[in-house]
């Protein structure tokens, strides 16, 4: 029999290719099979996705060291990990606006009275802006993601130590890691209704911060205090252009819809 992933010849009784590592599947799916992967994958306390969350905690350098490095094994894959982030932050949204729209109700309102999307004669309703970044922000911090790597890469040039992609590595770990702690903080703080959405993201940033520089930290092995002053002064390149990027947007999505009369100043 040949492996299924890379078609590698296998010997019998082989429980791994010896070429790809990939694990040999003899049987065919069936709820029970499908459950005890989903248990391995997601719920088993020994599960790849919780240690990653925990290890980026405890032990972030060896994750993402180990991962640039070539350790793939012990942890989920940078990509994955970025990817059931964002996942996460659309149900997130889904789980705000359905069952905690008051929470969201001052970010909408910073916009509310300026614009909406739509004409008055239509019979579908005007879309806020806010609706537009919140429905797709996973979209937006992915196409910003290069920019968050240009910050961390150039306050960390004179350390030699990672090339440009490997910062893009190292911010796509940390953004997914925020993004699991956001959406906790962020359920939680709806749950108590005791903050709105804008003024959350505003106190939450704060300990976002802390941990990206504690992070940068144990990567490179610095005084804590040093390594809080490159990543504010990475964070504020990024806030930056985040800003400068999200006005650009923002003009080409105004032109577009004044120019074909669906804009209501």
């Amino acid at each position: 029999m040949n492996c299924k992933n890379c078609n590698y010849p296998l010997s019998e009784g082989q429980n791994y290719c010896d070429n790809c590592g990939a694990k040999i599947i003899r049987h065919r799916l069936t709820p029970k099979i499908l459950a005890k992967q989903i248990n391995e994958q997601f719920l088993s306390i020994d599960n790849k996705f919780l240690q990653t969350f925990i290890a980026l905690f405890v032990k972030p350098e060896q994750v993402i060291d180990g991962y640039i490095n070539g350790l793939r094994k012990k942890y989920i894959g940078v990509i994955p990990y970025y990817a059931i982030s964002l996942t996460v932050l659309g149900f997130q949204m889904f789980l705000l606006k359905n069952f905690f729209p008051d929470f969201l109700t001052a970010q909408d309102g910073l916009f509310a009275d300026s614009f909406q999307f739509g004409s008055q004669s239509s019979e579908a309703p005007p879309m806020d802006f806010p609706d537009v970044f919140n429905d797709y922000q996973g979209v937006f911090f992915s196409i910003l993601m290069p920019f968050m790597a240009v910050g961390t890469w150039l306050v960390y040039l004179d350390k030699r130590k990672h090339n440009y992609t490997e910062h893009i590595v190292i911010n796509l770990f940390l953004s997914a890691q925020t993004i699991y702690v956001s959406f906790i903080l962020y359920l939680l703080l709806a749950i108590l209704d005791v903050l709105d959405y804008l003024t959350a993201s505003l106190i939450i940033t704060l300990p976002l911060i802390l941990y990206g520089a504690y992070v940068l930290n144990r990567i490179y092995k610095s005084l804590y205090l040093k390594s809080l002053v490159r990543y504010v002064a990475a964070y504020a390149i990024y806030m930056i252009v985040f800003f400068v990027i999200m006005m650009v947007v923002l003009v080409i999505v105004l032109i577009y819809f004044f120019a074909t009369g669906k804009l209501n100043l």
